[in-house]
């Protein structure tokens, strides 16, 4: 493995930061237009629930649709993250600069 490729950011923190803050998760990873884009439609849909929800509904219940957004982008900048991390350890692996797993490469 050469001295370039750095650890990935650890997911754990990536979902943290998603959690916190919508779309932080994207841009820590480095794809903020994909975490902007999350949010864009959990506007967008948080305003449509909220207007076609009867006005008896809970705040949950009226703005839904961006809850589910919201949602949605936690995962997707969790799985993100773990995809980065299983490739960085399996290529460490693979250039001898982990430890062994006992599994080698198919020959």
């Amino acid at each position: 493995m050469t001295s370039s490729a750095t650890a990935p950011t650890s997911p754990y923190l990536v979902l943290g930061a998603a959690i916190a803050l919508p779309a932080s998760g994207h841009v820590i990873l480095g794809v903020p237009v994909r975490g902007l884009q999350f949010l864009f439609f959990m506007v967008i849909l948080a305003w449509v629930t909220a207007k076609i929800a009867p006005p008896d509904t809970s705040f949950v219940g009226r703005h839904a649709g961006g809850f589910l957004i919201y949602a949605l982008s936690i995962l997707d900048a969790y799985k993100i993250a773990r995809i980065r991390t299983a490739k960085w350890v399996h290529n460490a692996g693979r250039d001898g600069d982990s430890a062994q797993s006992g599994i080698g490469p198919h020959t």
